[in-house]
């Protein structure tokens, strides 16, 4: 991807709140995705490196589709080593690979803060992509700021 990446976090999903259908029976396939689909709310927290290091937490509102497309909807937080926050607002998809428990997603990233040694973020693009493992819990996502 091209830009200068900022940031690469692992994440560990904390979480998961359902509105009907769970997780777990839809990717057991005990349960289809109904065809109005499936909110998600799922937790999580870990860390970022990189040119912002920090504490990363915050929900991802997904909406899982019936054709499959999964919606990202994110909100988090980035503390970073020297206690400044940096709100995250992020869009995207989520696409599940064939037969594993693994989803490919694209982000696409706002970064907001009033703190002036982080103010560079407020006018950036920044483009995320990775990876999550639904059988782990695990997340990982390298950033590249535009």
């Amino acid at each position: 991807m091209r830009g200068e990446k900022i940031y690469e976090y692992d994440l560990d999903v904390t979480g998961v709140t359902d509105y009907g259908v769970s997780l777990e029976a839809i990717l057991s396939g005990r349960e289809p995705v109904p065809s109005q689909g499936v909110r998600l709310d799922i937790a999580f927290e870990g860390r970022a490196i990189g040119r912002l290091t920090g504490r990363v937490r915050g929900v991802d509102y997904l909406r899982m589709r019936a054709d499959g497309r999964v919606d990202l909807d994110i909100r988090a937080t980035i503390e970073t080593e020297d206690g400044q926050r940096i709100a995250m607002s992020v869009d995207g998809v989520a696409v599940p690979r064939a037969a594993e428990p693994i989803a490919d997603l694209w982000e696409n990233v706002s970064l907001a803060t009033a703190g002036n040694d982080y103010a560079w973020v407020n006018t950036r693009q920044v483009w995320g992509v990775g990876t999550v493992n639904f059988a782990t819990g695990k997340i990982h996502i390298d950033a590249y700021m535009q």
